[in-house]
């Protein structure tokens, strides 16, 4: 059974004028082919939608439960035209967006801002995911778009775009009682010798963890490593308890935990890039709206 739209619009005029050939002039129309078209309608229904009544008609109580609905379906058919243009650029819709922890101290939050007041009608669903468990979200299409730390695998290079948005430097994550830490002062990695560790796994974070060993080893030290984990803020809560130290991306210092302290570093640290990466054929306009959102951000100023 297909009814027409124009069957509903037509029905809708003559169920409000209750008359056929005030509905007929209000739809500028001549009075047969409208009678014609209701009747089509109630044979399609297979019900009575009017009776009639002499010269008068009323609703019948299948005409009485149709005409709301067919009201609202009318409204929705008039809102397609817009909801389309929207959508088509980026204006309405849902992403998902994965990102690994150390974002949430840095990036994230003001591009997410800066989203929602230019797209107040899309959608956003947040995943908080290591790198390794984002490039099989993307190559999964369970993601549209992941905030990551690079690489990304030789084996996804031909299916996935990358392009880096944020490069900082490592800095010195502490206890706060830790007596060899003077107040404000840049730390020298020779004086967290014998200091353990804490880090994320390399399984999880290659390139983190090749960069913080990196540190160590360039001044002749190799480090005890004494917890793994995967998420920044626990690494910031072991640091708290006294577990150890931590080198982690200078943006996390905005994590404020009581019985952590940040210093920066003497000696020159690997810049710890973040970057999107998002499936190549994922033309969604949404997307590619975030992702012009993000390079209008980072152009240089004029």
């Amino acid at each position: 059974m297909n009814i027409e739209l124009r069957q509903l619009r037509y029905f809708v005029a003559v169920a409000e004028e209750l008359h056929v050939g005030r509905a007929a002039l209000r739809l500028h129309m001549t009075q047969p082919p409208l009678s014609q078209a209701i009747q089509g309608l109630e044979a399609l229904l297979g019900t009575a939608l009017f009776l009639r009544q002499n010269r008068s008609i009323v609703l019948t109580a299948a005409g009485h439960a149709l005409l709301p609905e067919a009201r609202r379906l009318l409204r929705d058919s008039q809102a397609l035209p817009e909801l389309v243009r929207h959508a088509a650029q980026g204006e309405s819709g849902h992403i998902t967006i994965a990102f690994v922890s150390t974002a949430d101290y840095s990036l994230l939050p003001p591009l997410l801002r800066e989203f929602r007041s230019n797209y107040p009608k899309v959608q956003i669903s947040l995943r908080e995911a290591t790198s390794d468990v984002q490039f099989n979200a993307l190559s999964a299409g369970e993601i549209d778009l992941g905030i990551m730390i690079p690489p990304i695998p030789d084996k996804l290079r031909e299916t996935l775009s990358y392009q880096a948005i944020l490069s900082e430097p490592l800095i010195l994550a502490a206890p706060a009682e830790a007596n060899w830490i003077s107040p404000g002062a840049r730390i020298s990695l020779q004086q967290c010798q014998g200091q353990p560790l804490i880090i994320f796994p390399r399984i999880f974070a290659p390139a983190l963890y090749d960069a913080i060993m990196g540190c160590f080893h360039s001044v002749g030290l190799t480090p005890t490593i004494s917890q793994e984990a995967i998420q920044m803020q626990t690494i910031i809560g072991l640091v708290s308890a006294g577990m150890g130290i931590a080198l982690v991306p200078q943006s996390v210092s905005n994590l404020k935990r009581p019985g952590v302290v940040y210093r920066k570093l003497q000696q020159s640290t690997p810049q710890i890039e973040t970057g999107l990466a998002w499936r190549r054929n994922n033309h969604s306009p949404v997307l590619q709206a975030f992702i012009e959102l993000v390079n209008k951000g980072n152009e240089p100023p004029c």
